[in-house]
């Protein structure tokens, strides 16, 4: 399917305010990429808790074991406990999860610039770890390495993760929808990647 990347806003804006200039004009992220050799040596971590995450020595997860031999739907948004991200973007996900399995899907990921004690509390507080995987980007890095990066600082959020969804096949991407702003669900939703999938 055509890549559905959209032109990013010359300017960010969440809640209906003026945050700040984007740094580029589209994700480097497009339909064709292979999504670990354009984020390479970058690994995720798993939403856990702080017991968790000492009795595995802190692992992280490598992308080539999120992505490789599987159909992934993988989701970024701005923040965990976030007002979008909380009640429209995670939920239409969770509850469409039986229509993702439905059509082949191994598993739906969502993905933030948050540690993965807080995306694991979120995804707790959410109900939705059962059905979504849940990962941090701590450090951002994965999502620098796709140019998906915006900065909310003046919602007091640094930066963060665009809001995007992404199609992945045996860690080829199929169909990439990046929102023009954070505070949208126009394009990134469930229902429009269940489209196109």
């Amino acid at each position: 399917m055509a890549s559905s990347i959209v032109k990013r806003a010359t300017c960010s804006a969440v809640v209906g305010f003026r945050i700040g200039a984007s740094l580029r004009s589209y994700a480097k992220l497009a339909s064709g990429t292979d999504i670990v050799a354009a984020a390479p040596n970058v690994s995720l971590q798993k939403a856990r808790s702080w017991d968790e995450g000492v009795s595995s020595n802190f692992s992280t997860t490598p992308l080539k074991d999120i992505f490789k031999d599987k159909k992934v739907v993988i989701f970024g948004l701005p923040g965990a406990y976030t007002g979008v991200c909380s009640n429209k973007h995670v939920p239409a996900y969770k509850d469409n999860i039986e229509k993702f399995k439905a059509k082949g899907i191994d598993s739906v990921i969502c993905v933030s610039i948050n540690d993965p004690y807080v995306m694991n509390a979120w995804a707790e507080k959410l109900q939705a770890k059962d059905a979504i995987e849940f990962y941090g980007d701590f450090d951002g890095s994965f999502h620098k390495s796709l140019d998906l990066v915006t900065d909310l600082s003046g919602a007091l959020l640094g930066i963060r993760s665009q809001r995007w969804s992404a199609y992945v096949v045996d860690g080829k991407v199929k169909t990439l929808n990046v929102e023009e702003a954070p505070s949208d669900v126009k394009v990134s939703g469930a229902n429009t990647i269940l489209g196109q999938i």
